[in-house]
């Protein structure tokens, strides 16, 4: 049966989930308050997070390296939050930020699969051009007539723990909980998936079936970076009002930690997203309970150590898509 199967291959991930469900409930049911702060927050932090790792799992699933998710994300912040500014209109500064994604992932695409550019150095152009564009463009004093709104939805907010803390959010954070669940069936389920994964894993099978190899990449890496806008324009305008410099902080490379630890699948990615987002929410709730003084600086530095944690734990564990990193040349 091809559902027991699939109970079999993510068993471990299957059982932790249902281990650290129970966990959490209880910790509700004996703290209410407390522990939908917590998991709130915790959600807070790994929404930005979700998005960047399903722009890295379209992306090496198509066998491309994005290392630049950290400048779109930069850039999304920044188009979005200025062109809401400009506007006085949030829906405009959502587009905004979702269109810059989309023409930086569009760079990236076409420098590196018509243009057989590095893929690395590719990502890090992005990074630095995002950097220096948001630096030198920058006003303070700007704002924004309000972020986007919070708002419920129908009999999902109403569920014990899971309510208050995944449905009665911003659109932003909802999408990303959605587009989680799609794009695992999308890449499973559906004709597209299966065409993405076949070009990386072996581009040149799939071009002698008939894949449009090129094509489908430009169209995935592109396309993802809306995802990647999204997530800027999320710290900008919905986790904050406001833009500063540098605010992406480093989440764009926390993002493909993630996507190694979930091992370029998206429902697990999701899974990793949510616990880093809860590791550092725990270290800023025992901070602000005065049970452990714990240093700013460390809970700032949490982050990046556990991505070097993850990533030594992950190393040969995980295999990356076939052929990610590899330029595609059609008759080679």
């Amino acid at each position: 049966m091809p559902d027991m199967e699939w109970v079999m291959r993510n068993k471990v991930w299957l059982g932790t989930a249902v281990l650290v469900l129970v966990a959490a409930y209880a910790f509700y049911f004996a703290n209410p308050n407390i522990a939908v702060s917590m998991f709130s927050n915790a959600w807070f932090l790994a929404v930005p997070l979700v998005l960047g790792a399903m722009v890295g799992v379209i992306g090496e699933r198509s066998g491309v390296v994005n290392i630049g998710i950290e400048g779109q994300m930069l850039v999304g912040a920044f188009a979005g939050f200025f062109a809401a500014a400009a506007t006085q209109s949030v829906v405009v500064g959502v587009v905004a930020g979702a269109l810059s994604g989309i023409a930086m992932g569009a760079f990236l695409a076409f420098t590196t699969v018509k243009g057989q550019l590095d893929q690395i150095i590719a990502g890090v152009v992005i990074n630095i051009v995002a950097t220096g564009i948001t630096s030198f463009y920058y006003e303070s004093g700007k704002t924004i007539p309000r972020g986007l709104p919070n708002f419920d939805v129908p009999l999902l907010s109403k569920i014990p723990l899971i309510g208050p803390v995944f449905f009665s959010d911003g659109p932003i954070a909802l999408f990303a909980l959605v587009i989680a669940l799609v794009l695992h069936f999308l890449l499973f389920k559906t004709r597209w998936g299966l065409r993405t994964r076949a070009v990386g894993e072996y581009p040149s099978a799939a071009d002698t079936a008939g894949i449009n190899v090129v094509a489908l990449r430009l169209f995935n890496v592109t396309m993802a970076g809306t995802l990647a806008g999204l997530a800027g324009t999320y710290l900008s305008m919905e986790a904050t009002s406001t833009f500063e410099r540098g605010m992406s902080s480093g989440r764009g490379f926390l993002a493909l930690a993630i996507l190694i630890f979930g091992a370029w699948r998206p429902l697990r990615a999701l899974a990793a997203a949510l616990f880093f987002g809860f590791m550092s929410a725990s270290a800023s709730q025992l901070q602000a309970s005065d049970v452990v003084n714990i240093p700013q600086q460390f809970i700032n530095l949490l982050p990046y150590v556990l991505t070097l944690v993850v990533l030594a734990a992950a190393a040969g564990r995980v295999r990356a898509p076939g052929a990610v990193g590899q330029p595609f040349v059609k008759g080679d």
